[in-house]
């Protein structure tokens, strides 16, 4: 079951990985340009593309954790594919370089006479200085790591060697009992860090979870249409069925409810209680133009995949599947591009050099970190081999 010259011509598999390589190092040679003459407009640009892409890493191992740990069964063909995706993980924390570079461009906190002029600030020194902060980055990345190494490895391991006793698929589900902990409050506090502390002074703590939803469309919206991809060119036809595009579109409805509860729920709280500090996040992002981005929002990441995602037919129409992950990937980077923007430019408005920007840092993080995951990828068998489930995967159908 690996990528071989009979089931898909190894040429092109690997040039999709240097075609990816090709565009993240154009991306990155137009970075170095941009950084060079618009330099803060360049790093609130690359957050939010590496944001994107390290979001559908995490969402990749959240499922792989969530698999393990529910010893599911329809999903073990899919398996492979969040693996990979995690394996790219590691090298995110190479390109968190940039965000350390240009922490006094995106951070205010990062400002020693800011904080000396800012009461709240000085209370939240203990917490949010440069130096905590990137310490704060090695630990979730290492948490990452250690979970996704090993997961990983004995997957690997249980292609190679079989698992006729199950013992390396029990093994499997007792790491991820503690890597689901640890994935949960490391994906909590790095939103925080990240993206929160954007504005430091505003918090919201559900805001975690609103950034792991977003996490989970993604990684489910990048599967789907990677399985599209491999159909296209007859690969696992008979082992990923309609019944598991099904699945995964149940998947993608339920979490689109849930991403709109939370969010709804932030936003509720917040108007309710009505505290300035709390309240001014929400006007930043209905001045000027930004409330058309706003309520794009409401209508693209909840009215319209609702909608279309409410009957069955849809989630069993591969054309509908696929437009509709394409859609929730677009939308993602917009919720993303929401969160952060407004902390640079309070007016929304389109502009030649930003469109470049987010361009460019979108093929130079997305470029090589998705030809790291198809190098991985197309490196192993494509589907866990050797699982126990998964001639009952192949035939799952959904009741």
């Amino acid at each position: 079951m690996k990528l071989d010259k009979q089931t898909f011509k190894l040429d092109r598999a690997t040039g999709i990985g240097y075609f990816a390589i090709f565009a993240g190092i154009i991306g990155v040679a137009v970075c170095i340009f941009g950084f060079k003459k618009f330099h803060a407009q360049f790093f609130y640009a690359y957050l939010t593309s590496y944001i994107f892409w390290v979001t559908i890493g995490l969402g990749g191992l959240f499922f792989t954790l969530l698999h393990h740990l529910v010893d599911a069964t329809w999903s073990v063909v899919l398996r492979r594919m969040t693996e990979s995706v995690m394996a790219a993980l590691p090298i995110m924390l190479v390109f968190f370089i940039p965000v350390c570079l240009g922490m006094d461009e995106l951070y205010h906190w990062s400002h020693a006479e800011a904080v000396a002029h800012d009461e709240l600030l000085q209370h939240k020194s203990a917490w949010l200085n440069p130096k905590l902060f990137s310490i704060r980055t090695l630990i979730y990345f290492v948490i990452w790591f250690i979970f996704g190494h090993f997961l990983y490895k004995i997957s690997i391991k249980q292609d190679s060697e079989g698992d006729p006793e199950q013992k390396l698929k029990e093994k499997m589900r007792q790491i991820s009992g503690p890597g689901m902990l640890l994935f949960a409050l490391s994906i909590t506090f790095a939103a925080f860090d990240w993206l929160m502390s954007l504005d430091p002074h505003w918090y919201s703590t559900i805001f975690g979870v609103y950034i792991f939803a977003g996490s989970l469309l993604s990684i489910l919206s990048f599967i789907t249409l990677l399985v599209v991809f491999l159909h296209k060119n007859n690969i696992l036809n008979e082992e990923i069925s309609i019944e598991h595009f099904h699945d995964l579109g149940k998947l993608i409805f339920a979490f689109t409810v849930f991403w709109t509860y939370i969010a709804f729920s932030q936003y509720f709280l917040i108007w309710y209680g009505n505290i300035p500090e709390e309240t001014v996040w929400y006007l930043h992002r209905w001045d000027g133009n930004w409330y058309k981005v706003s309520l794009f929002i409401v209508f693209g990441h909840f009215v319209i995949p609702f909608l279309v995602l409410l009957s069955r037919v849809p989630k069993r129409n591969i054309t509908m599947m696929t437009v509709m992950s394409i859609w929730m990937l677009v939308i993602h980077w917009v919720d993303l591009y929401w969160i952060i923007l407004p902390n640079f430019n309070h007016h929304f408005h389109f502009s030649l050099i930003e469109s470049v920007l987010n361009i460019a840092t979108f093929l130079a993080v997305g470029g090589l970190f998705f030809a790291y995951f198809w190098f991985t990828f197309i490196s192993q068998s494509i589907i866990p081999i050797n699982d126990p489930k998964l001639k009952d995967s192949i035939k799952f159908v959904n009741s």
